[in-house]
């Protein structure tokens, strides 16, 4: 039965603007069944992949019908198809309970019954037949579920199947014979296929086990089969000897050549040799000789000695003379002639899988009817096949039911990625690195690759490294959306919380630079200055000691040979460097004159131009990155993040400041802590001087700017008056 057409009405929608994007809202089971009409290009996304969320993969696998590892739109659309063929209400996907109540089955469809049927016996079976919820742990191990049953509907018996202690046996032995196959309960089973041929295999050995004593002889059964099989052993051996002798007679000259030559023997002497070594059995029986007889007992390799003495005891003293102990080509004729009617007998052996059971208990199987009864116990598990296949359609069901709400969420719409009660399924846990957490953390294959897309988002991204022990190997791209990056390197270390709570060692191995935040904006410029001076100041060190080393070594070399060296020429001074010296220092001075005269002029305007200037100047400093991060940080979306996974996000997935601040923690006191400011390890004189300095700052500049304000030079009344002093003049 095909779902409830789509009413005429077009149904009335509701959105929520979120990160400033208009996604839809899925609140009763219309919406879900509206779904379908709802324009595509609404939905936050169009595809995601089936693995590497934090969402149960198996749901996600049996939505994914085409199996391509990817779910799609319509995919989805056709699981809420099928729940409204099973469920009274489908809007209760969007609520979902612990464990699954079977009163939300719709019993008024063929499906609904016979899901709620196999449901009912899922739990006759688990011993808990008055329950009337079922949950995903009930289901996950279908062998539990089979474990105590006779039949379970797969077309397999076990033993637990049998009503005797015949059917039983016949079991057994089918399997011992033939093999078993997997029941669903996980028991060794059979197949109505496995009976029809073990019976048809026992018949055909009992009926060519039948013709044997025939082929015996007047030598009996056993007896020719005891010969029979010494024959075999040597029969290769044996025809290569005699082969041998005829060539030999044919051709004296290959005689040497047909013993092996004395040279192939030297390198078996050299070691330690032993009556199975190969080297031994590849050699001739015995020795090559025109027309020579086999001997039985003397002149026989060592290595077919044994096989060659049963071969006499066994097969020549039933046909010749007890004491004899050669044999010739005719006599080996001979031999086997007499055992040919047993060879043909033997060769056309029929039912050999079965013949390890013996003929008396063959015979037995064949005339008890067990076949007939064996069949029936099939015919009565296979009966069962519909119910025991909607089994499947339960773990759909219940599946469905816990997480289709959760897929939709983060699908259709992102509410759970913008609710920040909950997380997202593309979210992987939480990061703890440079005194911050970070929330958005996403699960990566190939770094290399997923930043390529990924540098798209404008987002400052750390991919780390997480170990384990006993764990393969993580990577993540762990979103910094708050604070700054002065200490975020390569090789620094954290720990990362998965979804399940456990700890992962964490290591960045590689950054995508993007603004974090305007803070970090403002004091950019002036950090990377001062970064630069202390740049500057360390290579100038680094020069002036590798200068001092290099003086050193010389009046230390000029010292040792004073009398063998002549005195040094006056050092000449670097005309060069003295003038990049004088520029640089007047560029300085320059662009700090123009700074001191750009206030100096605004002093005539009061206070508040003063300020002002200040002001712009910072500005100019700071404006610029601040700026950049601005635009960065408004375009700021976790869109290219997502596709570089595998996603089509549809929709701009912004992270604005505020949700980027919601999403990195930052280390804060609890509220009511205590703070003890002493620290023990101060460094106290660096202390004291920073505030000297600070109050010789400040006392330098309220001297500066009161003299400036208050007194023109060479007047000895104020240069500026009060507001009413002005209105009097």
């Amino acid at each position: 039965m095909s779902p409830s057409p789509v009413s005429t009405t077009p149904h009335r929608w509701k959105f929520f603007r979120t990160g400033g994007l208009d996604q839809v809202m899925l609140e009763t089971g219309a919406d879900l069944m509206s779904l379908r009409t709802l324009d595509q290009k609404l939905w936050v996304a169009l595809s995601c992949p089936v693995k590497g969320l934090e969402i149960d993969e198996k749901t996600l696998t049996l939505i994914d019908t085409d199996g391509d590892g990817r779910i799609r739109a319509g995919e989805v659309l056709t699981a809420l198809d099928w729940i409204a063929l099973h469920l009274i209400d489908p809007g209760l996907i969007l609520a979902p309970k612990a464990t699954f109540p079977l009163s939300a089955i719709n019993e008024q469809t063929p499906e609904g019954q016979a899901v709620l049927a196999s449901a009912k016996q899922i739990l006759f079976d688990l011993g808990r037949a008055n329950d009337s919820e079922i949950s995903v742990d009930d289901l996950i191990d279908t062998n539990r579920i089979f474990a105590k049953t006779k039949f379970n509907g797969d077309g397999l018996i076990t033993d637990l199947s049998a009503d005797s202690p015949e059917e039983k046996q016949a079991i057994a032995d089918i399997i011992a014979t033939l093999g078993s196959e997997v029941d669903r309960s996980g028991a060794p089973g059979i197949s109505q296929a496995k009976i029809d041929k073990f019976f048809t295999e026992s018949s055909a050995f009992e009926s060519w086990a039948s013709m044997g004593a025939m082929a015996g002889g007047d030598l009996g059964l056993e007896v020719t089969a005891n010969a029979y099989e010494a024959i075999q052993a040597v029969r290769a051996k044996v025809e290569d000897y005699f082969t041998r002798c005829r060539l030999a007679a044919f051709d004296p000259r290959a005689l040497e050549a047909l013993n092996h030559p004395t040279a192939e023997y030297l390198p078996l002497v050299s070691k330690d040799l032993k009556t199975t070594a190969s080297e031994l059995a590849g050699l001739p029986l015995s020795r090559i000789e025109p027309h020579r007889a086999l001997p039985l007992s003397e002149e026989v390799n060592p290595a077919w000695a044994d096989a060659i003495a049963t071969l006499r005891h066994t097969a020549v003293t039933l046909v010749f003379d007890e004491n004899k102990s050669t044999l010739t080509a005719d006599e080996w004729a001979a031999l086997t002639s007499k055992l040919a009617a047993y060879e043909v007998w033997y060769s056309s052996k029929a039912g050999a899988p079965v013949e390890k059971l013996g003929i008396d208990r063959i015979k037995a199987l064949n005339t008890s009817g067990l076949k007939v009864s064996l069949t029936a116990l099939v015919a009565k598990d296979a009966a069962l096949e519909k119910q025991a296949t909607s089994i499947h359609a339960v773990e759909r069901l219940v599946r469905y039911y816990r997480d289709l709400r959760t897929l939709l969420h983060n699908f259709v719409n992102f509410a759970d990625f913008y609710d920040r009660s909950k997380k997202s399924t593309f979210q992987a846990g939480t990061l703890y690195l440079d005194s911050r957490s970070c929330d958005l953390c996403i699960k990566v294959d190939d770094p290399s690759a997923h930043s390529i897309l990924a540098s798209l988002s404008n987002t400052y991204i750390a991919y780390c490294e997480l170990k384990r022990p006993g764990a393969i190997t993580m990577k993540i791209a762990a979103c910094f959306t708050q604070g700054d990056s002065d200490y975020l390197m390569p090789g620094r270390n954290g720990i990362f919380y998965d979804r399940k709570g456990q700890d992962w060692d964490a290591t960045i191995t590689k950054i995508i630079d993007n603004p974090i935040s305007i803070h970090q904006a403002f004091w950019s410029p002036y950090k990377k200055f001062l970064r630069m001076i202390q740049d500057q100041i360390a290579k100038r060190a680094a020069a002036a000691d590798a200068d001092a080393t290099s003086k050193l070594t010389l009046a230390a070399t000029t010292a040792a040979n004073i009398d063998k060296t002549k005195p040094p020429e006056p050092k000449k001074v670097d005309v060069g460097t003295v003038a990049a010296l004088g520029v640089a220092v007047g560029a300085i001075g320059t662009f700090a004159a123009a700074i001191a005269g750009y206030v100096t002029k605004t002093i005539d305007g009061g206070p508040l131009m003063v300020i002002g200037a200040l002001v712009g100047i910072i500005a100019l400093i700071s404006g610029p990155s601040m700026i950049i991060a601005w635009l960065k940080l408004r375009q700021r979306t976790i869109g290219p993040i997502l596709d570089a996974n595998g996603w089509a996000v549809n929709g701009r997935v912004k992270v604005n400041i505020p949700l980027g601040t919601s999403l990195t923690g930052h280390a804060t006191l609890p509220p009511g802590s205590s703070h003890l400011l002493t620290d023990p390890f101060e460094d106290k004189a660096a202390a004291r001087r920073k505030r000297l300095i600070v109050v010789f700052i400040l006392v330098v500049l309220i001297v500066w700017l009161g003299y400036n304000l208050w007194f023109a030079p060479g007047h000895d009344l104020p240069r500026h008056l009060w507001p009413f002093d002005r209105a009097k003049e």
